[in-house]
């Protein structure tokens, strides 16, 4: 309790900014179908928000470094605002994607702050149980800003406004905390390339996991729409998925302790192709079946980045924790980036279904691989364990590396 007492202002700015940020996506995704914005237009909203969270990732430990935490959150918070308040300025979508790269800074920036100070003040005793709360937070803001979307309407100012001030609401708790501002930690060295020497599949893995992901949270929406879902349904939609990840967190993490990572990366691999074949191609689905098969796609997809992370650091040292969660990190935004415009523009050409085809496609060609890397080298005889790994900032590694190190 007394964890919860002192963490508590950094959990409910988690909270209230995961309820703002997870929102605008989706409200984008609808408000982009309301304004006749083409489906491409609509992917490029969803591109430009990763683009935004890939430098906030990167330029956000040096301006911590610059100007202290407080001061760093209330700058990117402020920025989340302002992108959010400005879409009814400028109703356009090349304007938009502009405000979505402002709104991903913000993203990025702000996880960056609260995972440098949780790592800060966390001892060796307090770090699991503060983790845990930390991962149970994010998932629940996750997946109450899913069902947040039944209420707001599309293309409305009200809309945007209240997740303006959801997002200016998650400054009062961390700015006004009487606990001391920790020092501020060193920038984690970027090294692409780590994640490809120490594990090719687990680079691959976390591509993959972005694919599914991103441009299912992203244009899942334009897909909702196209089959008939109404608007509080397509909330539940997203929830679903959110939901579904959320249970597979303890099964696959099992298993992934106990068999062969690979064969795990493998047959979850092969239940997305499975989920995204019922998806695509079982035509007049009831709204019941939609959903259950969202959160059997969430269920198969969402914890391959876990897993690929947990893989690659079967084969690090303890010293390179820190700068492998980042490169695995560099590769997830990487996908990120690609994957809306690419799922947008597909369904733009060939329907609502080349959604779910994509990204069956991306989980065959990595079970290909996975068989592939089997006959490269054998699986460690010492291995890490098992930790779900939020997609948040380069810094999450320091606060998860502990948790991995081998004795």
């Amino acid at each position: 309790m007394r964890l919860l007492v002192s963490f508590a202002a950094l959990f409910l700015s988690v909270a209230l900014l995961q309820l703002s940020s997870g929102g605008v996506g989706p409200l984008d995704a609808l408000s982009g179908i309301a304004l006749n914005f083409s489906r491409a237009q609509i992917g490029l909203l969803g591109s430009a928000h990763f683009l935004g969270f890939f430098i906030g990732c990167w330029w956000a430990p040096r301006l911590l470094g610059s100007i202290g935490h407080s001061r760093a959150f209330a700058a990117f918070t402020s920025l989340g605002a302002i992108s959010l308040l400005s879409h009814y300025l400028v109703v356009d979508a090349y304007a938009w994607a502009l405000m979505r790269v402002a709104s991903g800074l913000c993203v990025a920036g702000c996880y960056t702050v609260v995972e440098a100070w949780l790592q800060a003040k966390v001892t060796n005793e307090s770090r699991g149980r503060a983790m845990g709360t930390y991962r149970v937070v994010d998932m629940g803001g996750s997946l109450a800003s899913q069902l947040v979307i039944g209420f707001l309407e599309p293309a409305s100012y009200v809309s945007y406004s209240l997740l303006a001030l959801l997002c200016c609401a998650a400054l009062l708790p961390i700015t006004l905390t009487t606990a001391s501002q920790p020092e501020t930690p060193a920038a984690p060295r970027l090294r692409p390339m780590l994640a490809l020497s120490r594990s090719p599949l687990a680079a691959a893995g976390v591509v993959v996991a972005a694919l599914s992901s991103a441009s299912f949270r992203m244009v899942g929406p334009v897909y909702g729409q196209e089959v008939g879902l109404q608007i509080t349904q397509i909330a539940t939609f997203l929830a679903a998925f959110i939901l579904g990840g959320a249970l597979a967190q303890y099964p696959v993490g099992w298993l992934a302790d106990k068999y062969d990572r690979r064969w795990v990366l493998i047959w979850l691999s092969v239940a997305a192709i499975l989920s995204c074949a019922s998806t695509a191609l079982l035509q007049g689905l009831s709204t019941t079946g939609i959903l259950l098969n969202a959160a059997l796609f969430g269920l198969t997809t969402f914890p391959i980045y876990s897993v690929a992370a947990a893989h690659a650091h079967d084969f690090a040292t303890n010293e390179e924790r820190v700068e492998l969660s980042a490169a695995l990190m560099f590769w997830f935004a990487t996908g990120a980036i690609a994957a809306p415009l690419l799922a947008s523009q597909l369904m733009e050409t060939f329907g609502p279904p080349a959604l779910f085809i994509m990204i069956a496609i991306g989980h065959a060609a990595l079970a290909v691989f996975g068989l592939a890397r089997m006959r490269s080298r054998a699986t460690p005889e010492t291995r890490t364990p098992y930790v779900y790994a939020p997609r948040t900032s380069f810094t999450i590694g320091r606060l998860l590396g502990r948790s991995r190190d081998k004795p």
